[in-house]
């Protein structure tokens, strides 16, 4: 059986990897307080070359949120691809 693929990351090894993610991304209008007030954004059905670019941005230091940062922080490009793919594929 071939895995689904979406724009070079695996969408089923994705859903494996979210777990990091869903505590503020899975949380409809979710607001954290750390640094600041921050809406979180909503992810899923957002384009893939989107997040990629924005957790390397992460990853790098780039974009400026403590924890993504260090969530990024600790991705693999593959990592990144996967959850890319899992998140552009949800609607």
């Amino acid at each position: 059986m071939v895995p689904n693929v979406y724009a070079e990351g695996s969408i089923d090894a994705g859903k494996n990897k979210v777990s990091m993610c869903v505590g503020c991304h899975g949380i409809p209008n979710y607001k954290t307080a750390f640094p600041k007030t921050y809406r979180v954004p909503r992810i899923a059905g957002q384009r893939s070359g989107y997040i990629i670019s924005a957790l390397k941005a992460y990853r790098a230091g780039e974009r400026g949120h403590p924890s993504m940062q260090a969530v990024a922080g600790s991705m693999t490009d593959d990592d990144i691809a996967d959850l890319a793919a899992y998140y552009a594929s949800l609607k």
